[in-house]
């Protein structure tokens, strides 16, 4: 198609697709009926700055290897144009942000519409189409998916997002890691939420990315005020425009063409060529010219993409309007505004839409129908169809090799499971990419990397070895490493990991991802976890040191509230082990969880957990050697392991406590039932390994209790069944005790939950347990609360 027709084409879809996002706004807020009375919102302003943008990249521009992370309050756009492919169905549009209807923000996992990149926690999209491109570059060096074209990682980004600062910690990571094929294109509308962007920021916006090693390219001006430059007096309205301040651009816009009239020949009218050039316009026509920026030009944006023609990052710094095309464009409150209904009329009709026609595809465009429908079908983003994709689950041993030691903690333990498997010649060792943020030698992840390598697209050498200087670790680069190291900040491990966990879906190669941080930063990173579990990404977070078990490092270092964030977060699967043999049985599973993508089958009726979906794993771990069980790993074991429990001494007939431990407090619950088994009849001991599978498998067989199947019964029910029901429970876990204080309420016993509720300190294990209530002595003493009984024999008082 020739260019001035495809252009032709282009304006005439740009207006429906701005129709149709408004028109979905308006309809979930003043049509639809509404049963609470709340507002529904949406953002018709912001929807409308990024109307013609997306209309040339989606329509024009973008290739289907492309990804795009669409700016959290233009979702009304994304949807009409999918809408228009053909993508989306006008019953989603009707329930805009309503149940099954499409939803506010763009979500991979509850749109339908082929959403590349889950956005709504601002920032976060934009971040994660850089590590997106760093992950394609990792995939391609290692040889996989060449027969495909490189995609383009592209984030539309609001002016106002690009405050967030996890933006300018991935932008740093990027240059370290020499990110190509990345586009961020920032909405340059110069307003906020509640506010007029600072003046002067595209200066500061320019200076960054040039810093960084990105092309910046600057789009501030549309055909019709390029044309109006070149006539006479067109230098000084070009520089009234350039000095002109942000709020009152925005007041003239929404104030409309008399306004600009009446401040241009006030301000530059020189009764000359400037005035002949402001006169020679109707008020409709100078406020055309003075809107026309280029963000809302499509032959400037269409040149402006097409131009690139290498994989540097770039940054289109396009200048629009919030609102423009509506009513309220311009206005400093527009950002949650809404047309009211005459408004709405009125722009219905200059859209030439008839009553009950709002939805129809082509209503009120000028050209034929089939002509539109024709270019829709050819557009080249769309000629693949979906475009998710796919990849073979990879074979996972039926056991990993752990290796024995009398003594050993979870942390090393992970290690050696990890250099076994680095030693192995296996597709899953193969496709493990490990990473971490400045912590790989302190979280056990040497012995791997120094089988493994590396990932760098440029070969490094390590100068230490080189030099023959002794050193354990050999630090050496190149395109087939399998550890990507990254600086110290915890959300772009995070954002990393949701990159490589869709690696599968986004470039058809399937990547094992592990990250190994500190147990208490995850705190740090926990937007950015929630945000890869919001978008079903697949990867494995190792945790470690954790809790005061991490003695001398003191309060800042010593993790309290994570087994509720493992407990609570959606789609993160959280694990405990106290000791070795657990942590194998559970990574083994850990391996082949984050592959299974089940689509709603039935839940294992052993544990009503829905385990054949899948997700993301958590292993807390610890550096406090304990000594290691000599047994034999049966499968009966195993599996009781991985739905989260088992019982080390199982309770008795005349049981009159339980000991409920959770990880590194193991050997203090041992020897507390050894204190008590002298004067209390048929202490057991619980182990728990994972409170989130416990938990999440009672909240489920509840559920289906409430569905009329009143026989189900779930793994933690079965244990606690055994518990006389006059015995008391005693909890204990080096976190938070509410952790594990819920046990009581599963089958209604007495329940004392011990834990950590305050900031640690400096000190040594053995005074830090006690000063905070986790030490033998005060297992017995809560057991004391629970079962009164007679007194414990040489028991000490509490701290």
């Amino acid at each position: 198609m020739a260019t001035d027709d495809r252009l032709l084409v282009l304006a005439e879809l740009e207006k429906k697709i701005l129709w149709l996002s408004t028109y979905m706004i308006h309809n979930a807020n003043h049509l639809r009926p509404s049963v609470d009375g709340l507002k529904v919102g949406g953002h018709q302003a912001s929807s409308a700055s990024l109307a013609t943008i997306m209309t040339a990249l989606y329509l024009a521009v973008l290739k289907p290897e492309d990804r795009v992370a669409v700016k959290p309050h233009a979702s009304p756009v994304f949807h009409a144009i999918q809408y228009l492919l053909g993508n989306q169905s006008r019953d989603k549009l009707e329930r805009f942000r309503a149940l099954k209807g499409a939803q506010s923000y763009p979500s991979r996992t509850k749109d339908v519409d082929d959403v590349d990149f889950s956005t709504g926690s601002v920032g976060l999209g934009v971040a994660q189409t850089l590590f997106a491109s760093l992950a394609q570059d990792y995939v391609r060096a290692h040889g996989w998916g060449t027969d495909r074209p490189e995609g383009r990682m592209i984030a539309l980004v609001g002016d106002a997002e690009m405050d967030e600062g996890n933006i300018f910690e991935a932008l740093l990571e990027g240059w370290k890691q020499g990110v190509r094929n990345t586009w961020w294109v920032i909405d340059y509308n110069r307003q906020s939420l509640d506010a007029v962007v600072r003046e002067g920021l595209y200066t500061r916006f320019e200076a960054l990315f040039s810093g960084f090693g990105w092309q910046v390219v600057t789009l501030k001006y549309g055909s019709l005020l390029e044309a109006a430059f070149a006539e006479p007096g067109g230098d000084k309205l070009r520089a009234w425009i350039d000095g002109c301040p942000n709020q009152l651009y925005s007041a003239l816009t929404f104030q409309g063409g008399a306004a600009w009239r009446r401040t241009l020949l006030d301000q530059i009218g020189d009764q000359g060529a400037v005035t002949r050039l402001i006169e020679a316009r109707s008020d409709d026509d100078l406020a055309k010219l003075m809107t026309n920026l280029a963000g809302h030009d499509l032959p400037t944006l269409i040149e402006a993409f097409e131009k690139i023609d290498h994989d540097r990052p770039v940054v289109f710094l396009a200048y629009t309007i919030k609102g423009h095309g509506l009513p309220l464009a311009g206005h400093k409150d527009n950002h949650a505004g809404l047309l009211n209904p005459t408004q709405l009329a009125g722009f219905k009709t200059a859209m030439n839409i008839r009553d009950g026609h709002e939805w129809d595809r082509f209503e009120g465009l000028a050209l034929p129908e089939a002509d539109l429908d024709a270019f829709l079908r050819a557009v080249p983003f769309n000629a693949e169809g979906p475009r998710r994709r796919s990849a073979p689950v990879l074979p996972v041993p039926a056991e990993l090799t752990v290796p024995r030691q009398p003594e050993m903690s979870t942390q090393q333990g992970f290690g050696l499971v990890m250099h076994e498997l680095a030693k192995s010649d296996t597709a899953l060792a193969d496709r493990i990419v490990t990473t971490a943020p400045d912590v790989t030698v302190s979280t056990n992840l040497g012995a791997w990397v120094n089988r493994r390598g590396l990932f760098a697209k440029d070969a490094v050498a390590d100068l230490f070895r080189k030099e023959k200087i002794p050193s354990t670790f050999n630090w050496e680069f190149s395109r087939s490493g399998q550890h990507m190291e990254l600086g110290i900040a915890e959300m772009n491990l995070f954002i990393l990991l949701s990159a490589l966990g869709l690696s599968h879906s986004l470039f058809g190669e399937r990547l094992i991802p592990v990250g190994t941080l500190y147990d208490p930063f995850i705190c740090r990173g926990l937007d950015a976890l929630n945000y890869a579990c919001y978008q079903d990404a697949r990867f494995i977070i190792v945790a470690t040191p954790s809790g005061l078990a991490l003695a001398p490092e003191g309060g800042a270092h010593q993790s309290i509230s994570t087994p509720l964030i493992g407990i609570a977060q959606d789609g993160l699967c959280a694990f405990e082990p106290a000791f070795v043999d657990e942590l194998g049985v559970i990574m083994r599973f850990a391996f082949d969880y984050v592959q299974r993508h089940g689509d709603g089958a039935d839940p294992d009726e052993r544990t009503w957990l829905r385990d054949e979906t899948g997700g993301s794993v958590y292993l807390r771990l610890s550096t406090r050697t304990l000594e290691q069980p000599g047994r034999a790993m049966t499968e009966e074991l195993a599996r009781a392991i991985v739905d989260g429990a088992y019982w080390l001494r199982p309770p008795e007939p005349s049981c009159e406590v339980v000991i409920c431990y959770q990880g590194v407090v193991a050997p203090e619950a041992i020897a507390a039932a050894g204190l008590l088994s002298e004067d209390r009849r048929g202490v057991a001991v619980l182990a728990v390994t994972s409170a989130d599978r416990l938990s999440a498998g009672w909240h489920a067989a509840e559920r289906v209790r409430q569905r009329g199947r009143s026989d189900a019964r779930c793994h933690v029910e079965r244990l606690l069944a055994e518990v006389p029901a006059d015995a008391g429970l005693v909890t204990v876990v080096d976190g938070h005790p509410t952790t594990l204080s819920w046990l009581g309420s599963v089958l209604g016993h007495r329940v004392k939950p011990l834990g950590v509720e305050h900031f640690g300190q400096s000190g040594s294990l053995p005074d830090l347990f006690h000063q905070y209530g986790l030490d033998a002595n005060a297992i017995a003493h809560a057991a004391m609360a629970v079962a009164p009984g007679r007194p414990v024999r040489y028991l000490t008082a509490l701290p």
